[in-house]
């Protein structure tokens, strides 16, 4: 089963999965949990005439396609305004949950619709991220975001990132050579876990024109090379240095199978080009695949069903092939 945290009730996240789920081809057999205000989701799904049956989660024995499970003992008001401390708490506690059934078992795999990360803090809860928020859940300091997506010709982008939700002007000083291979590293074995063979691994410079040999900024000789250096001494094919302005057209063009960015915007700015409507957020190294459309919560165009749902349903369906995936390797036996 699937879980969909349903994030903040004032932005488009509860409307891109209803409208993701009754897109869904019918022989699809997979099982989803919606989690999120019962009564609100169901008004939804008839003002959007969506017309999926819903049926609350009972337990083990619950075995309807698409169920329903609020994890707070009070309904959320119908008439919240954007941003609202309520919606942004409630979409703290729909993430919370779907977490602990993942980490549980309970669920095979985690899609989480966007929140509102400045409406959080306006709330008074320290919140960095949702990829952050679950590593600190699962206990995991060994994560990455990847963003990929594909263009209206089927080609693909994969960005992974060294660093994520930084000031600008902090990255040069928490940029580490550690950082940059882990990043490396789990961007190979996302290519793995995808089923692509080469893993080839395109690593972009933090500065103009990679350094320009140390004379731009020195990054790329004290941080970077070594990082690239440490990850094919262990049979990673990582390639870099390189100005990001080329290496993102070679990746685009087939090149590189994914691409090492040093911070969130140099990664997200030519994944968002490529792929604005079908990009998705995919966590690297958690005990439990996570996904998410990599978009936010719109509140300008909120309860207008205008939301498209594509990344919504890209994100649902890469989950269900790193599911497929899983379930093909074969089982290594324990040593005796």
């Amino acid at each position: 089963m699937i879980g969909i945290a349903l994030g903040d009730f004032t932005g488009i996240g509860p409307e891109v999965s209803l409208k993701a789920l009754s897109n869904l081809e019918a022989a699809d057999q997979n099982r989803y949990l919606l989690i999120g205000d019962v009564q609100l989701i169901r008004t939804l799904n008839e003002r959007l005439q969506t017309n999926l049956v819903l049926q609350p989660l009972e337990g083990p024995q619950s075995r309807a396609h698409v169920l329903l499970f609020d994890p707070r003992p009070e309904a959320l008001e119908s008439n919240l305004t954007s941003g609202s401390t309520a919606a942004a708490l409630a979409a703290l506690d729909y993430l919370r949950e779907g977490a602990r059934r993942c980490l549980s078992g309970e669920l095979e795999a985690l899609v989480t619709a966007p929140v509102s990360k400045e409406a959080i803090l306006r709330a008074g809860q320290p919140f960095v991220g949702q990829t952050e928020f679950l590593s600190e859940m699962a206990r995991a300091e060994r994560t990455a975001m990847m963003l990929l997506g594909d263009d209206d010709r089927g080609r693909w982008l994969r960005v992974t990132l060294a660093t994520t939700h930084l000031p600008l002007k902090h990255v040069a000083d928490q940029l580490t050579q550690a950082k940059v291979e882990l990043a490396i590293e789990l961007a190979a074995e996302a290519c793995r876990d995808l089923g692509i063979a080469r893993a080839r691994v395109g690593v972009c410079g933090l500065n103009p024109h990679a350094g320009e040999g140390g004379k731009l900024g020195t990054e790329e000789l004290t941080v970077i090379a070594p990082a690239i250096r440490s990850a094919r001494d262990r049979q990673i094919d990582a390639r870099g240095p390189f100005a990001a302005d080329a290496l993102f057209h070679q990746a685009y063009q087939g090149e590189y199978d994914v691409v090492v960015a040093m911070y969130h915007d140099q990664g997200l700015a030519p994944l968002k080009l490529v792929a604005f409507e079908r990009g998705v957020n995919w966590t690297l190294g958690l005990p439990f695949i996570r996904t998410s459309p990599d978009h936010g919560t719109a509140y300008d165009i909120a309860g207008q069903n205008r939301a498209n749902p594509s990344s919504m349903l890209a994100a649902i369906a890469l989950a269900k092939r790193l599911i497929a995936q899983r379930e093909q390797r074969p089982v290594q036996s324990q040593p005796k």
